[in-house]
């Protein structure tokens, strides 16, 4: 009996509001490779975040698209070929020696019994079950490494791109001990003498870039600061915080403080939470607030959404749910979009001052500090009080100086009476 061969088509599917096109950051099966229909067979980039794509069919996979091409929403960049014969020889077996076809047979045509062995050398076996995140593959590609000979540090076994370039400057800097004749250049050695690394920008690092510049150029970005007494919340936390931990099971940390002070503050002055479209001044109702986290391909700011209805412990959960997925690059779009206003944290990287940029079409963020005990002036002594520096940036198109600088003292108020935040006075 013959048999029937379906091809079905792997378009690019919807990815969010606004977002029109994506690159195939990675290929997780090989061309040829059987699959089934929840298996991730690629890993698409846009300018938020990477989406991971399913097959959605069993049967072999052929590719359409090259790892690196730009596609938009609803081209086709792979096809499932759905049938009941066998499947293509996977790429494991790609060296065997064929056997000999049957005598009467008709013979098989080479795009179904000999996928390109090229595919099968992209990735090592030990790699397979966890795919190289696309800056990492682009760095072991460039720098022809052996991923295997690199020992992970990320989260889940995974390779990162600071894994690689820790392993290539182990491998280029000479011991201190080692004599003089050894630190000659790599090329007076007849060693690889390549002082730079290229490695192509990601989708989501360009559209920072752009996103940044637009802010830059479309609003009136000014910034006022302040500086907070954080005795009071240091107290209350230090008191707390472990019982907190055993109710709530999350740890109490800093960033829902501030949270809810900026609620609390945008009650009072709500063009804060504002946005400018075309001619007109769209007042939000709620507060979606944006928390920037660092991850290794970049800064993404998942949305807290309804942050203004939220307790505490359901802001800190919120927070480390959204933070785990960022950095496992797991985030979707819509826990991307929608944010109202921004805060970012530069403290924890050490971070003294700094004058934040805006995530339009948000109209204001808020940039907090290192803690840093410094010597203040209270009730006309002077004082060692742990301190930090805050910042808003805002635009002026919309906010006037008044209300920021209103605003800013109003989050300080709270912060340096706690007691305030809880009775929203």
């Amino acid at each position: 009996m013959s048999n029937t061969l379906t091809l079905v088509d792997l378009p690019v599917p919807s990815l969010g509001e606004s977002v029109t096109e994506a690159r195939i950051a990675n290929w997780i099966k090989a061309d040829g490779q059987a699959v089934g229909p929840d298996d991730v067979v690629a890993e698409l980039e846009t300018d938020k975040a990477a989406v991971e794509l399913p097959a959605g069919a069993s049967g072999v996979l052929h590719i359409v698209k090259a790892k690196g091409q730009t596609v938009n929403v609803g081209d086709v960049i792979a096809r499932i070929e759905r049938g009941a014969g066998s499947p293509a020889t996977p790429p494991a077996a790609k060296g065997a020696v064929p056997s000999a076809p049957t005598p009467g047979a008709s013979a098989p045509t080479p795009a179904k019994t000999a996928p390109s062995p090229t595919i099968a050398r992209e990735k090592p076996a030990s790699q397979t079950a966890r795919p190289l995140a696309p800056a990492v593959e682009r760095l072991v590609a460039e720098n022809k490494l052996d991923p295997s000979h690199i020992t992970p540090t990320g989260p889940g076994g995974r390779l990162t791109k600071g894994d690689v370039i820790d392993f290539m400057q182990e491998r280029t800097v000479p011991s201190p001990v080692a004599p003089r004749a050894a630190v000659l250049p790599a090329a007076a050695a007849g060693a690889d003498s390549s002082e730079e690394t290229r490695v192509e920008i990601s989708k989501l690092r360009e559209t920072i870039a752009r996103r940044l510049v637009e802010a830059q150029h479309s609003a009136a970005i000014l910034s006022t600061f302040n500086e907070i007494d954080m005795s009071a919340v240091m107290a209350l936390r230090e008191k707390y915080k472990e019982k907190f931990e055993k109710t709530y099971q999350v740890g109490l940390g800093f960033l829902s403080f501030f949270a809810r002070a900026l609620c609390a503050a945008v009650k009072t002055i709500p063009i804060i939470n504002a946005q400018m479209h075309d001619r007109a001044i769209v007042y939000k109702n709620h507060v979606h607030l944006g928390v920037a986290v660092a991850t290794e391909k970049g800064l993404i700011v998942p949305v807290v959404r309804y942050a203004d209805k939220l307790s505490m412990a359901q802001i800190e959960a919120e927070i480390k749910r959204l933070a785990t997925r960022a950095r496992e690059g797991k985030i979707t779009l819509e826990e991307l979009g929608g944010g109202t206003i921004t805060i970012t944290n530069g403290g924890v990287f050490g971070s003294l001052f700094s004058t934040p940029i805006l995530n339009p079409p948000q109209s204001a963020i808020l940039a907090l500090h290192k803690i840093e005990k410094r010597a203040v002036v209270v009730n006309d002594q002077i004082v060692i009080r742990p301190m930090m520096y805050v910042a808003l940036s805002y635009d002026h198109r919309l906010i006037d100086g008044q209300q920021a600088v209103t605003f800013l003292g109003n989050i300080k108020d709270a912060l340096e009476d706690p007691a305030r935040l809880l009775l929203e006075v």
